[in-house]
């Protein structure tokens, strides 16, 4: 099967942006890193494919995932046969907020 290009816009430490990262990682799947967070023209460019600013954002084939968990690319790849399924478990959380997102949604 070939690689699928994939370019990856993602956050440095945010947990649904580790969560691509970690399905990426689980299927072999080499990618572009692009930090939304400290390369302002990454994020514009995000903003301009995905016609909106939330992340992630993944770009499989020229097709791009917008707003998307780690769980939500999986299941995209796996339905459009980019990926076949495996037993891996991925090394992080796959669909999981930012700490900052999880902060504000604890409930007290």
């Amino acid at each position: 099967m070939n690689k699928p290009k994939i370019i990856a816009y993602l956050k440095p430490t945010c947990g649904w942006s580790g969560g691509v990262r970690a399905i990426l990682k689980k299927y072999d799947l080499p990618f572009e890193d692009r930090d939304i967070i400290n390369e302002p023209a990454q994020r514009a460019e995000m903003m301009e494919k995905s016609g909106q600013p939330l992340s992630p954002c993944v770009e499989i084939n020229g097709q791009m995932l917008a707003d998307v968990s780690g769980d939500e690319v999986e299941a995209w790849m796996l339905a459009n046969n980019i990926v076949t399924p495996n037993d891996i478990v991925p090394d992080a959380p796959t669909n999981e907020a930012c700490a900052k997102h999880k902060h504000l949604f604890a409930v007290a």
